[in-house]
């Protein structure tokens, strides 16, 4: 047979792990493999990750030889932070003497972290003064935080980010006495001293455990006989080496939506939209803005930390959330869903099951509510109603999806709820999704503010079994596009396997030269080798927040030669329609603006004779979409006059207030986002350190959208 070159990705949910074999050349899905999420298992989670593995490789034929990448996602770090299975966390201060030494020391003392339900991270506190600074005091130090029952070290330093070698002292020494350790300055190089400390004893708490699950993953992989790297799913939507992992596992938290996240961008050709990872018993819900999906640090304990993560919403409301009801009707869905319960959905069982149905109310677990509304078959059998049931009552659910089910049973079941509140089948099931998207509307509304999401630019992407259950009658309400695409129940394994190496590095840098922008810029693409990249295919982009002076190194790449792109070429004319189409119909002489060949500018004007733009690729994604806008072709030589021409002609005035636009350079098949700075000298500067690499005479294209106050 002849070799194939197949990429696997496992995703590990709370009910299922899923391994999905993808050709590397055609993206064509060649195998899939389901267990049961293995959290009872001695090895945890790996153990599912491996069955899943093994078995995806054994039923389709594929040789240890065949795979040439291999990554999972793992909720371990999430769960142990929930459940409270942490390590006792010692932490070794140290800063100069004085003023600096006394704020240091309160500064580090990090107090035990709540995780919630009564969980905790335990942490004891030791302090050194530089001067004092010598090999006997690091072990004394280092006693007596053994003494108190630390069991993992972290060493952090006030400035550590500018020299971290007595932080490197430290973890040397600990880990000869077989200590698990890690440097505050390794998980950010940012400042905040109280911030990066308390973010390195959440991640050295859950050292211990993620070590074991990492150890034995991939001690079953090579015992597979496949030698490629194991790569582990980052909650900032990328992935990282095993060794990496190893380091700051905390990185890998909410790794299950950044998963899903990854797959729907594939199917996503709108840059902006909101994504809906439906399952049973939650719904993950987040933002895609600019072709990314949206990062914020995330919050742990009440205290934000320096973890970067996919600013993601996760809400008691899914496929299988149960009814709540009282005379009046129905008044709330979920959190209790039928998988926690122990109950079938009533909508998959057969007809003929669903005979003279009676309702009851009961309280599915121990200090539930009571008014849980279950339906009693003649058999004696309890079945669920659910989201799923009404969709299907209503007949939204098209076939083809994942949750499609038996129409009649689910009417059947909803019957007696719908009696019992005066209510017709129909209005029964239309309250049931009423009560649904009035939970998550709100969420859609603040994400949408906080992310500046025009609502005629908002797409949703339903992903995860349950998709169609909520998606559907949502955009219908509420007339918001929508799609849910193929292999939508198995999309967060499709991500893994499909995603790219992602590292960041962060740094407070006051006024900023091109060379700190460059060395920061070369730092992250290191990182990124380091954490399995192929050095010729990372990608940087760079942020700069004027107000705090942070800069944002995003370094991607592949662990291998790009690989073929999902879809194929689109004609000028394909492209045409689908700008059109995603325009809308309040948009009016539609037509191309410009174009260097490769990447395509479409304009169109609103009611108001503003000028829209939608740029397209050769596949036909939306890389950018943009009300209030212009778009000009220029040459590498001549930008800079286009760009300060267009930061004064689309600026806009209100009162005192004035803002300026966002900026896009289109360069060869690269859209190269500026947006979000306030300083067009900022600007210029990262323009120019990407337009260094092009002739005079280059054609490139200019952005720039207003944004209205």
């Amino acid at each position: 047979m002849e070799k194939r070159n197949i990429r696997m990705g496992i995703d590990v949910g709370g009910t299922h792990t899923k391994a999905v074999a993808i050709d590397n050349d055609t993206h064509e899905i060649v195998g899939i493999s389901q267990v049961k999420t293995t959290h009872d298992h001695p090895d945890g989670v790996a153990a599912g990750v491996v069955q899943s593995f093994t078995n995806c490789m054994q039923e389709n034929g594929i040789a240890p030889d065949d795979i040439i990448f291999v990554a999972h996602s793992t909720t371990q770090a999430t769960n142990a932070l929930v459940e409270g299975d942490v390590a006792h966390v010692g932490v070794f201060a140290l800063a100069a003497g004085g003023l600096e030494g006394l704020l240091a020391k309160s500064q580090s003392r990090i107090d035990d972290i709540g995780l919630g339900n009564g969980k905790k991270i335990t942490v004891s506190n030791s302090f050194l003064k530089k001067k004092q600074f010598n090999a006997k005091t690091v072990q004394e130090n280092l006693d007596k935080l053994v003494a108190e029952g630390a069991q993992v070290i972290v060493s952090s330093m006030a400035f550590g980010v500018d020299d971290n070698g007595p932080e490197q002292v430290i973890a040397d020494a600990a880990q000869q006495r077989g200590l698990f350790t890690t440097m505050a300055s390794d998980i950010t190089k940012l400042y905040g001293l109280t911030r990066r400390t308390r973010t390195a004893c959440i991640n050295a708490s859950i050292l211990p455990k993620m070590m074991d699950t990492a150890l034995s993953t991939e001690h079953s992989v090579r015992a597979a006989n496949v030698g490629v790297p194991l790569m582990i799913m980052r909650g900032d939507g990328g992935v990282m080496d095993i060794n990496e992992m190893k380091k700051r596992p905390v990185l890998t938290m909410l790794s299950g939506p950044a998963a899903s996240v990854m797959g729907s961008l594939m199917y996503l050709r709108a840059s902006n939209g909101v994504y809906f990872e439906v399952g049973g018993t939650t719904t993950n819900i987040g933002v895609i803005k600019n072709g990314r999906p949206a990062i914020d640090y995330t919050i742990i304990g009440g205290h934000r930390t320096y973890v970067n993560s996919l600013d993601v919403r996760v809400i008691g409301d899914a496929g299988g959330s149960m009814i709540r009801a009282n005379r009046e009707g129905v008044v709330d869905v979920g959190p209790r869903s039928a998988h926690i319960a122990g109950l079938e959905y009533a909508v998959f069982t057969p007809e003929d099951e669903v005979v003279d149905p009676k309702l009851e109310f009961i309280s599915p677990r121990p200090g539930d509510p009571e008014d849980y509304a279950a339906i009693r078959l003649a058999s004696g059998k309890l079945v669920a109603i659910t989201n799923t049931c009404a969709a299907n009552a209503l007949g939204l659910v098209d076939p083809k999806y994942f949750s499609h089910g038996n129409r009649e049973s689910a009417r059947r079941a909803i019957q007696p709820l719908a009696e019992y509140a005066g209510l017709t089948v129909d209005e029964a099931a239309a309250q049931i999704l009423d009560r649904a998207v009035e939970k998550i509307k709100p969420i859609i509304d603040e994400l949408a503010e906080k992310y500046r999401m025009e609502p005629e630019q908002m797409s949703f992407v339903g992903v995860g079994g349950g998709a169609a259950a909520l998606i559907c009658y949502y955009a219908q309400k509420y007339n918001i596009k929508y799609n849910i695409p193929q292999n939508a129940e198995v999309i967060s394994s499709i991500g893994v396997a499909l995603s790219m190496v992602r590292d960041v590095v962060e740094r407070v840098i006051p006024n900023p030269t091109s060379e700190e922008i460059r060395a920061i810029k070369q730092e992250a693409i290191d990182k990124a080798i380091e954490s399995g990249a192929v050095p010729e295919s990372v990608e940087v982009h760079i942020e700069i927040e004027s107000q705090t002076q942070k800069v944002t190194a995003i370094a991607l790449g592949s662990t291998e030669v790009k690989t073929t792109d999902l879809l194929k070429e689109c004609s000028e004319g394909e492209m045409l329609e689908l700008a059109r189409e995603d325009f809308g119909p309040g948009i009016s002489n539609v037509r191309t603006e410009c174009t260097n060949g490769q990447l395509y500018v479409f304009a169109g004007e609103d009611k108001k004779r503003n000028t829209c733009l939608r740029i397209l690729d050769r596949k036909g994604f939306i890389k950018v979409q943009r009300s209030c806008a212009m778009a000009r072709k220029t040459s590498a030589a001549e930008y800079e006059k286009l760009v300060d021409w267009m930061w004064d002609e689309l600026a806009e005035y209100k009162g005192d207030s004035i803002t300026r636009p966002d900026f896009y350079l289109c360069a060869g098949g690269r859209v190269m986002d500026f947006s979000g700075s306030i300083d067009i000298n900022n600007v210029k500067m990262l323009m120019e350190l990407e337009m260094g690499a092009y002739e005079p005479d280059y054609e490139v294209i200019i952005v720039g959208a207003a944004l209205k106050l």
